[in-house]
């Protein structure tokens, strides 16, 4: 079996499209009309074509459980991008205990979307700041090969 697209149901496709298009930089790459799947992998699909696909109209938006994750080499010049846009966000910028900072905003229907400092950049932020591979690697919560790699 092999895991293919998340899928986020929205009310409104062409305004989830250009949100994820300005705010995140992604692109229609498949074109169904009530389905579109955007770089990256991400499918958005209509809410009254979900309805007919489950059969009910209980379809709820705004819940908690479940993000769709991305991550950005450049956080700072993201997180100063945001500020163009009208986005709600769920918490400003936080840094997680193994040092990788972190925005969380919701979409136009209230999906939460997550943009995390690359992890590799994390890595070199903390090589560059004199701690050695070791001590990165346990600041990280990460194996010492994962830091190696980092500094190729």
């Amino acid at each position: 079996m092999k895991m293919k697209n998340p899928m986020l149901v929205v009310k409104d496709i062409n305004r989830s499209v250009e949100f994820f298009q300005k705010v995140l930089g992604l692109h229609v790459i498949m074109d169904f009309g009530a389905n579109k799947t955007l770089t990256g992998g991400l499918a958005l699909q209509t809410l009254e074509a979900w309805q007919e696909f489950i059969g009910t109209d209980d379809v709820s938006f705004g819940g908690k459980s479940f993000e769709v994750y991305f991550e950005e080499d450049d956080f700072d010049k993201f997180v100063e991008k945001l500020k163009k846009y009208a986005v709600e966000y769920v918490h400003p910028i936080k840094e997680h205990a193994w040092g990788q900072r972190v925005i969380r905003i919701y979409d136009p229907d209230k999906h939460i979307i997550e943009i995390g400092e690359n992890m590799k950049i994390v890595c070199k932020r903390f090589l560059d700041s004199g701690m050695t591979p070791e001590q990165a690697a346990e600041r990280m919560d990460v194996p010492i090969k994962f830091v190696q790699a980092c500094m190729d």
